[in-house]
């Protein structure tokens, strides 16, 4: 299933997009049971709860047409969002770039790039602002603060399941679904901060700085996650094609590392890092206010906003 988070009528509801692209199953209209009240709700009815889900949109008791309701984040406050960096490539071209920021003299031959050792040994994260997500359709908001903007093309899971000290074998299991994530970067207040080796906060958190959908797809309908094209768009223009088969740990390695000793709770949030060509860094080129993101992964769909100052 396509799973939504939706405004219509004044008040936020979840379903399913049914399989003629166009309309849209309104579980929270069809049902008052506890699991239909949110996407949260649903996730912590576990499989059951699915199963329920599932009904209702097979008989789309009660149905309202896409084109005609606001879409919000899927899961619109995650429980926790982390973020790992997963691309070598995007790595390597990133800080080819740093020259740009004047931290170093000069552009760098990505190849010529030194990455930290500690990278190959394990996954690396950030935790991102929970409270700062929006949806497909809905405006990113540029930060005062900031005269250099960028995208960042990553796709992530929602964790469907709580657990602690999960093997890597076992943790597919514990994966819910599917969605897009674009990372918004604030480029100049991060490359500043993040001199100081903490990091990065401003350069992420700002409101409306994480854009997650514009669906959840349930993890029965992606057979392979790491065979999907991954491709950006600005104003209709390709910037960055790439594919989540280059991830160098995967969301199982994340979720066996993040709950060592730690308890990984259902609707947590963890996105794939920037996949490589996934960020106007990588290539020295940043956006302008107005300007139409639009990220696409197969199997999963399209999201689009745009970047607005105010």
């Amino acid at each position: 299933m396509k799973l939504l988070t939706f405004k219509t009528q004044g008040s936020e509801h979840i379903g399913a997009l049914l399989d003629d692209g166009k309309t849209v199953a309104d579980f929270t209209a069809a049902s008052d049971a506890p699991p239909f009240r949110g996407m949260l709700e649903l996730i912590d009815g576990g499989p059951a709860a699915l199963a329920q889900a599932a009904e209702l949109a097979r008989q789309a008791r009660s149905t309202v047409q896409l084109a005609s309701i606001e879409l919000c984040s899927p899961l619109p406050v995650p429980r926790q969002i982390r973020d790992f960096l997963a691309f070598e490539k995007h790595i390597r071209q990133a800080r080819a770039h740093r020259y740009l920021f004047g931290l170093a003299k000069g552009p760098v031959a990505p190849e010529d790039v030194e990455i930290p050792p500690v990278w190959y040994r394990q996954p690396t994260y950030y935790k991102a602002n929970r409270f700062s997500v929006i949806g497909h359709g809905q405006d990113i908001i540029w930060p005062a603060y900031s005269s250099m903007m960028d995208f960042e093309l990553e796709f992530g899971v929602v964790i469907g399941k709580t657990g602690k000290n999960i093997r890597a074998e076992d943790a597919r299991s514990h994966i819910f679904g599917y969605t897009i994530f674009n990372d918004m970067s604030a480029r100049d207040a991060q490359m500043a901060e993040m001199q100081a080796s903490l990091g990065p906060s401003k350069g992420k958190d700002f409101d409306t700085g994480n854009v997650i959908g514009p669906w959840i797809v349930t993890a029965d309908e992606i057979a392979d996650p790491y065979a999907l094209d991954m491709v950006v768009r600005v104003n209709g223009e390709e910037r960055g094609r790439g594919n989540s088969r280059d991830m160098l740990f995967r969301f199982e390695d994340f979720i066996a590392h993040v709950s060592r000793d730690e308890t990984l709770h259902a609707g947590e949030f963890l996105g794939s890092g920037t996949v490589g060509n996934g960020s106007g860094l990588e290539f020295g080129r940043f956006l302008e206010p107005g300007d139409d993101i639009e990220m696409e992964v197969s199997g999963i769909g399209t999201l689009r906003n745009r970047l607005v100052r105010r």
